[in-house]
């Protein structure tokens, strides 16, 4: 219902007349509702804003696979490349997918969970969001098989490829098997048509992971579609430019 001038006038003198405590209560008596709605319409833009003002660009995507790092080690695969390469840390980062698991092992504890961190590794490789995995062996078996990884003879610069040489591990890919005929009991042993690929770094032996103490070996493993491989090589490049001669790697 809408108030006539004179009502409105009535209303306004009595307002002014009123004391701060009667004022406060009239407010919140009579207009509530629209200060709540503009709160949180004030709240959820403040939130836009600072959100957009802190999101920071990943400039490269990794996964940790059977592996678990330190916190230390872990600011030295993120803030400590983004620093080395010149970058601002509080704009850019490595994105680091944490805790993910992989095993054939169908008696494994943890089958299920693998075979969810199976599908969120798969579905980031598929959305080229997946640059480079650092995994243990049974990791590293996997993803070398199921055809996931660049060979290293195709992605590194040769000064870069005779440097780390050493580290260099082979490992098998499955071209083609019987894998659906044997899972349907249609074949009665599987076969597989398979060949040795050059594609994973033994980073065992880099600084960096010796002194964060790891019990067993890491290897180092690039996603075939990955789009970033310039920045990929200088990422082994910052791995690896730390090792006990201290001789850089020419990018």
């Amino acid at each position: 219902m809408r108030l006539t001038k004179e009502e409105r006038a009535a209303r306004k003198a009595s307002f002014r007349g009123m004391n701060l405590a009667g004022k406060a209560d009239y407010i919140y008596t009579y207009f509530k509702l629209p200060i709540l709605l503009g709160l949180v319409a004030l709240y959820l833009v403040c939130s836009a804003v600072y959100r957009q003002m802190t999101k920071k660009e990943a400039v490269l995507y990794t996964a940790l696979v059977n592996v678990s790092v330190g916190d230390e080690l872990e600011s030295q695969l993120n803030e400590g490349f983004i620093s080395d390469s010149g970058a601002d840390p509080r704009k850019a980062e490595v994105y680091l997918y944490r805790g993910t698991y992989l095993s054939d092992d169908p008696s494994a504890e943890n089958h299920e969970y693998g075979y969810a961190s199976k599908l969120k590794l798969m579905a980031a490789i598929e959305a080229k969001r997946l640059d480079i995995v650092l995994m243990n062996r049974e990791a590293y078996d996997i993803c070398s098989q199921n055809g996931y990884l660049l060979e290293f003879p195709d992605l590194l610069p040769d000064s870069q490829y005779r440097f780390l040489e050493p580290n260099l591990t082979t490992n098998t890919v499955i071209l083609e098997d019987n894998a659906i005929e044997y899972a349907l009991r249609e074949s009665n042993r599987y076969q597989t048509v398979t060949e040795e690929a050059t594609n994973g770094i033994d980073v065992s032996t880099f600084p960096l992971f010796q002194e964060a103490g790891l019990s067993d070996p890491v290897y180092l493993g690039v996603v075939a579609n990955s789009p970033r491989l310039p920045t990929v090589i200088r990422y082994i490049s910052y791995l690896a430019s730390m090792q006990a001669d201290e001789t850089p790697i020419a990018n």
